[in-house]
């Protein structure tokens, strides 16, 4: 049976999709729901359809899922961040590991066995130490919006507070939305390339407190710099550091090359698995401490150091994973293609007094070929891939290296189940994965995977 455009139709919700929609069939066809959850019967207004699936809307709710919770969030049923915050945690780690657990079977053929219980968060709020709010303009031209993107699209979403968000951050917004009133800077648009204003980017660190603001600008600075400076140093316990970043390009792209200290310093300091951290605007940091110890401490284990091994840690960041292992190894190199991340990882070595890591800047296949040239063997290797995954080059480039053993973090199960198969045919076997909710309420999990290599 073919569904019709704005057709309304009963469905029972029997699972998600990877972007944390509600599944459910009409005759056969998948129909994918935003907001609904496993358990619902509703009807369904059909938006969009193709042969074999459609996309609808919730009409009505005819019975509701035990695992349905009234959310917190008066923006959720706008914004696009928060997909699971109508469900139960408990619910919600459910369905992560079903979902790692799918792609583990039907993509890497792997049996389910090898697959460990969900880390959940023990918090599932307040977690994120960074946000890059969009700036547009309000309804009223005397006005901003401050807030997020429309699930699939650059439409924003103003919002005063965000539960995903530290206190500070929403305090930071008032402030600005304040003095933006008063000097009434231009926003940023993103078709015509013209207007000033294009992101407030803030962090925090976890340990000190400290937060840096940083404003993103079409331009060099914004009017009334000390203005800035002197209501946000009123209203954000624990700032340190007000930063203007320039960023010229017509892209979506957030953050510029250039920065530039307005008041305070130009970094923040965190500590993460004992270890001394300095965080600069452009440093990539895990968005999520707590958890991100946790990840780590898996990773870890996971690598079985003695004290005698050489580690090569690929896609390395600012040196995270590699250093947190640095003192249970004999020599830890790092590779990243990000120069002002490598920079960030020696000085973080440094700073940590570190002196057996030493950190490339490099594509992670062409430093994989230079070690193997210098006769550099590792005996266990770290990837740390971005979603697409490793590519087939690098797969058989760290085979051929013949580490013992391989530790995999993915923020993409779906990538990571077809790499698996693919180190599996390079005879690595899949001893073990642990999926970790890095970012509670939203659609991403992240795991780790044990692969040993078969003598």
């Amino acid at each position: 049976m073919e569904l019709i455009k704005n057709q309304t139709v009963p469905l029972e919700i029997t699972g998600y999709t990877a972007d944390g929609s509600g599944i459910g069939r009409y005759h056969g066809i998948a129909v994918f729901v935003p907001q609904a959850a496993a358990g619902d019967v509703i009807e369904a207004k059909i938006l969009k359809t193709a042969k074999t699936y459609a996309y609808g809307k919730i009409e009505k709710i005819v019975s509701h899922s035990e695992d349905r919770v009234q959310p917190l969030c008066p923006q959720y049923a706008k914004c696009g961040g928060c997909v699971f915050r109508h469900i139960s945690y408990e619910a919600e780690l459910r369905a992560k590991q079903q979902r790692v657990q799918d792609a583990l079977e039907r993509i890497g053929g792997l049996h389910f066995a090898v697959l460990r219980p969900i880390v959940g968060a023990k918090s599932p709020d307040r977690y994120r130490n960074k946000a890059q709010i969009p700036i547009g303009e309000g309804v009223k031209k005397s006005e901003v919006n401050l807030g997020f993107y429309a699930s699939h699209s650059h439409r924003i979403i103003d919002c005063g507070e965000c539960l995903l968000q530290p206190e500070e951050f929403s305090r930071a917004s008032e402030a600005f939305r304040e003095w933006e009133r008063k000097t009434c800077d231009s926003v940023y648009n993103e078709s015509t390339g013209r207007g000033r204003l294009r992101h407030l980017f803030l962090r925090k660190a976890e340990t000190s407190g400290e937060i840096m603001a940083c404003i993103v600008v079409n331009g060099n600075g914004v009017h009334d710099e000390e203005g800035l400076t002197k209501l946000m140093r009123e209203k954000v316990p624990g700032l340190t550091g007000v930063i203007i970043n320039s960023n010229r390009e017509k892209t979506n792209v957030i953050l510029g090359p250039k920065c530039r200290t307005v008041w305070g310093k130009d970094f923040i300091t965190d500590k993460l698995c004992g270890l001394r951290f300095r965080i600069s605007p452009l440093s990539f940091y895990q968005v999520n401490s707590k958890q991100a110890e946790r990840l780590y401490g898996i990773a870890s284990r996971y690598a079985g150091l003695t004290g005698n091994e050489t580690v090569l840690d690929l896609y390395c960041g600012t040196g995270t994973i590699g250093l947190s292992m640095a003192s249970k190894a004999k020599r830890v190199i790092g590779v990243e293609i990000v120069e002002q991340a490598v920079e960030d990882a020696k000085k973080n070595a440094a700073e940590n007094r570190i002196e057996n890591a030493e950190f490339i800047c490099s594509d992670a296949a062409k430093a994989s070929d230079m070690l193997k040239n210098r006769r550099i063997h590792p005996d266990v290797v770290i990837l740390d891939p971005p979603r697409k995954g490793c590519s087939p080059q690098l797969i058989e480039t760290v085979a051929a290296m013949a580490p013992e053993r391989i530790v995999y973090v993915s923020c993409n199960p779906a990538t990571l189940a077809r790499d698996i198969k693919s180190f599996a045919l390079q005879c690595y076997k899949t001893a073990e994965v642990t999926p970790v909710d890095m970012f509670p309420r939203t659609a991403h999990v992240e795991c780790v995977v044990l692969m040993s290599r078969n003598i």
